[in-house]
């Protein structure tokens, strides 16, 4: 490790972000850019006037080109991590004390900035999303089994896309100890098998936790379509709550298997059927099926800021074709993950949907991600999903 950092300084008047709590300074507000320096490096921040915003993670290959640790001096890598991660670990044990699945560090809601680390169980899934932590991994895994000393096995899932704008390949498999193939957990009493190397994000959706228990009210005694189910999170629940017809669709073969599966397992009532939604839907408003409750829960539409003129297009034909089957007094769930969009945008691509149809909404429900995915206000990038329920008249 770099015992002293290079010194980066901001162009002037470039300060005012950072002041407010935002972790992340771009290329073009740093008065030089020092190309020499390797990806993940350790530099600390000045302002024009030689003020300090302490140490952070360099990147001379990203838009951004540093994430602040928010941290003045760092001798110690691991002692550093340590009180971080159990930090962020005292949170979700005073959030969630008895649950099984829970999301332990959220990147720069933690100030562990590109670290994403979420436990099943005894088993661990981690994302590395920044090059300064890759170049810690070694470091991050040995914190984690001394913070969390009954994990069996750790898992990378670095699929996601961000790496490759960290200029960083991905990839996944086992970092230590072992991962079966099936890990499972349980949730308001329905049991879940997931498969950690498999499955979409890092296995399971657990920001929807908290919103999958608001569809109980609604789904009980309903005919009830999950779109974009995966394991099946939302139609299981549905089912538990007394839902008279539930059917989850999916384009993903493993994934309607292992939800296939959890009803099994659980005696839930529900169908899943391997399908494109968009297609499915289609079909349905053709065949004239309805159903009393449809769920959207699509993946993020908008990977980047350019993807957001086509993101809103994808989300008004889906909420469109779903409005179309929903009879009077039904419900429609439906939500977005994709942090380039933002709630009042997801609300006015509902409200066209719902003018385009000649339908009208009576909002019933707002929510957003669980809390053990927390919001830094300083940073609105940390607010990314958004869901709620419509009354459809």
């Amino acid at each position: 490790m770099n015992t002293q950092p290079e010194k980066l300084y901001l162009k002037s008047g470039e300060e005012r972000r950072l002041k407010t709590g935002h972790p992340w300074i771009f290329s073009n507000e740093l008065k030089q850019v020092p190309v020499h320096l390797p990806a993940g490096s350790l530099v600390e921040v000045f302002s024009a006037g030689g003020d300090s915003f302490g140490l952070g993670f360099f990147n001379p290959h990203s838009l951004i080109s540093v994430r602040l640790l928010w941290a003045q001096s760092l001798p110690d890598p691991r002692a550093f991590l340590t009180e971080r991660i159990s930090d962020a670990l005292a949170l979700r044990n005073r959030l969630f004390p008895d649950e099984e699945a829970i999301r332990v560090v959220f990147g720069e809601s933690d100030f562990l900035p590109g670290l994403v680390v979420d436990k099943y169980g005894d088993y661990l899934s981690v994302q590395f999303l920044s090059a300064g932590m890759e170049l810690w991994k070694e470091d991050v895994v040995h914190v984690l089994k001394t913070v969390l000393p009954g994990t069996k096995g750790i898992v990378e899932k670095n699929r996601s896309a961000s790496r490759l704008l960290e200029g960083l390949d991905q990839r996944e498999g086992v970092l230590d100890g072992e991962v079966p193939e099936v890990v499972t957990i349980s949730e308001s009493g329905i049991r879940y098998d997931l498969s950690l190397t498999d499955g979409q994000k890092t296995g399971y959706f657990l920001d929807q936790k908290l919103n999958r228990l608001a569809i109980h009210s609604v789904s009980a005694g309903s005919r009830v379509l999950d779109c974009f189910c995966n394991q099946g999170g939302f139609a299981l629940h549905a089912s538990q709550a007394g839902a008279a017809v539930v059917t989850g669709v999916d384009l993903s073969e493993e994934a309607i298997r292992r939800a296939t599966q959890n009803a099994r397992v659980n005696n839930l009532n529900a169908a899943f059927v391997q399908a494109d939604v968009f297609r499915y839907l289609q079909e349905a408003g053709t065949r004239k099926e309805q159903w009393d409750v449809i769920i959207l829960d699509p993946p993020g539409f908008a990977k980047s800021k350019k993807h957001v003129p086509a993101a809103k297009k994808g989300y008004l034909e889906i909420n469109r074709q779903a409005l179309r089957l929903i009879p009077q007094g039904g419900f429609l769930v439906t939500s977005s993950c994709s942090q380039h969009i933002f709630e009042e945008t997801f609300l006015d691509i509902i409200h066209d949907a719902s003018r385009q149809t000649g339908r009208h909404l009576r909002q019933i429900f707002r929510g957003q991600q669980a809390p053990d995915h927390p919001i830094l206000e300083s940073m609105s990038e940390t607010r990314y999903l958004k869901f709620f329920i419509f009354q459809v008249f």
